[in-house]
């Protein structure tokens, strides 16, 4: 588990809209990371 203020690894996942976003597209520009579980599963 990543601690508060360390970096996160590069990563690639599908947008809303099923297009490719990848963290480096927002380098320079401060990003909030939010996950959440998938509908119906523990946690």
């Amino acid at each position: 588990m990543p601690e508060i203020g360390e970096r996160a690894p590069g990563f690639r996942v599908l947008n809303q809209d099923g297009q490719p976003v990848q963290l480096a597209d927002f380098a320079g520009r401060r990003v909030v990371l939010y996950f959440f579980p998938r509908a119906n599963t523990p946690g």
